[in-house]
């Protein structure tokens, strides 16, 4: 049986991130859902080895002005519960943080985060991260980690970027699955985050991206072979 990976998208753009990719060619059904355009989630069926909560536009807590948050959360405990690897990339961090109970939204110091920006390794890294990194970043809400999580991952403003529960679930603040096609489209776009405090230049972003786009990608789909083992 053909495994099935349920993808929970909070954009409309198109599905040429490293996740999506990386499952078609690994034999996996790429699943792709956007409940904020009334895509139902689906069940938790016996064909689905993974899910992944992608980043977006809608604070972790913003359950009532976005209803949709909620059957969200609902098919995130069902598959924590399932004991099925779970990832979360920024919004989606957050809002795993949230779900098992710790705080999430904006830091007090202002900062953003809007380019490629370096995260380093944690004592408790292990073989996740081994040296520092220049990864994708689209944000300036942050969590705190929630009881019982390993602390994998840190940048200069933001000390909780990658996070681990058990062995399955992993958070990330950043953007590893973005493509540079990716971060184009965010340039071009107006996403409300360029010339904040923290965030970098397009000139800037684009010297970075040539000299640590490689690395990335290398680092990520190594990761992704780490989080897809167990349902092989």
């Amino acid at each position: 049986m053909k495994r099935r990976v349920l993808l929970v998208r909070h954009d409309d753009g198109p599905n040429d991130d490293r996740i999506t990719t990386y499952c078609r060619h690994r034999g996996f059904i790429a699943d792709i859902r956007r409940p904020f355009l009334n895509d139902s989630l689906g069940t938790l069926s016996e064909d689905l080895a993974a899910v992944v909560f992608y980043g977006g536009k809608y604070n972790a807590y913003d359950t009532d002005v976005h209803p949709f948050l909620n059957a969200e959360y609902e098919m995130m405990g069902k598959a924590l519960d399932a004991g099925l690897p779970v990832l979360g990339i920024c919004q989606g961090a957050q809002m795993l943080a949230w779900h098992q109970g710790a705080w999430a939204g904006a830091p007090d110091h202002g900062q953003h985060e809007f380019g490629l920006y370096e995260i380093t390794p944690t004592d408790e890294a292990g073989d996740f991260l081994t040296g520092p990194l220049y990864v994708t970043q689209s944000h300036y809400h942050t969590f705190e980690l929630p009881e019982g999580a390993v602390h994998l991952a840190r940048s200069e403003y933001f000390e909780n970027q990658a996070f681990r529960l058990g062995d399955k679930t992993y958070g990330l603040q950043f953007h590893p699955e973005q493509i540079a096609a990716g971060l184009r489209r965010w340039q071009k776009a107006d996403i409300g985050l360029a010339g904040k405090p923290g965030a970098q230049s397009i000139d800037e972003q684009n010297e970075l991206l040539a000299q640590h786009e490689a690395d990335q990608a290398r680092w990520f789909l190594r990761f992704l072979d780490r989080f897809f083992a167990p349902t092989a």
